[in-house]
């Protein structure tokens, strides 16, 4: 694990899905109702969990074996969504650690926020069902701006919410797009290695400052205040 200590910090940007919260079990039952109701035999949380961080088409291709090229993947996507919403926030908790991590930071006179890729019309209800959110200085979904991650924009458009200059924030995420993104903004970067990543994630090619493998170890990489 890298240990960088960021010094200076003000405000600490996470991903959502594999780094805040695991969606996963709504996600793999909203794929999984679909070949349920075709006739097909249910798939284990297990086979869909990997692919979390992939989004419908994780969860189709897992499902149906369908990729974004089948000529149904769009009327596919759009019914998982419809199936997705109506589910979204019946399973999907915090990681554990993070209500921790969370008060820990705010104790420290530190602001957070959220920056995903995740559309706004998800972002907002499962955000809205969580306490854990109420402090939060900035949500950024999917698409709020005209851009998505790897785009640094989502992650400019949170600091300047924050009104915190962008290299006095960290931005801690599970894909390799968000540590892109990331180092885009000028952001310390840290990739959290707990959430959705696959046994074969190549973690170190990424680029990031710092990687963890739990939420409170971020706070190890903040200089003592």
């Amino acid at each position: 694990m890298t240990r960088a200590v960021f010094q200076g910090v003000r405000a600490v940007l996470f991903d959502l899905d594999g780094t805040l919260i695991d969606s996963a079990p709504d996600l793999g039952a909203a794929a999984d109702g679909m070949r349920v109701r075709r006739g097909l035999p249910s798939k284990p949380l297990a086979a869909y969990r990997p692919h979390v961080g992939s989004g419908a088409r994780g969860m189709l291709q897992v499902a149906f074996g369908m990729d974004a090229e089948h000529l149904d993947y769009e009327q596919y996507k759009s019914e998982f969504f419809l199936h997705y919403e109506t589910c979204l926030t019946q399973r999907t908790r915090p990681f554990d650690g993070v209500d921790g991590l969370v008060a820990a930071l705010l104790e420290r006179g530190l602001r957070w926020g959220v920056v995903t890729n995740k559309a706004q019309r998800f972002t907002t209800p499962i955000t809205r069902s969580m306490v854990l959110f109420d402090s939060a200085s900035a949500v950024i979904s999917g698409d709020t701006t005209p851009h998505a991650k790897p785009h640094p924009e989502p992650l400019l458009e949170a600091a300047r919410r924050m009104s915190v200059p962008p290299e006095r924030c960290i931005y801690v995420g599970d894909d390799e797009r968000d540590i892109r993104a990331g180092r885009s903004a000028g952001m310390g970067t840290v990739a959290a290695r707990y959430g959705y990543l696959g046994a074969d994630a190549d973690v170190a090619s990424w680029g990031a400052d710092a990687e963890v493998s739990s939420p409170l170890q971020v706070l190890q990489l903040l200089e003592p205040s």
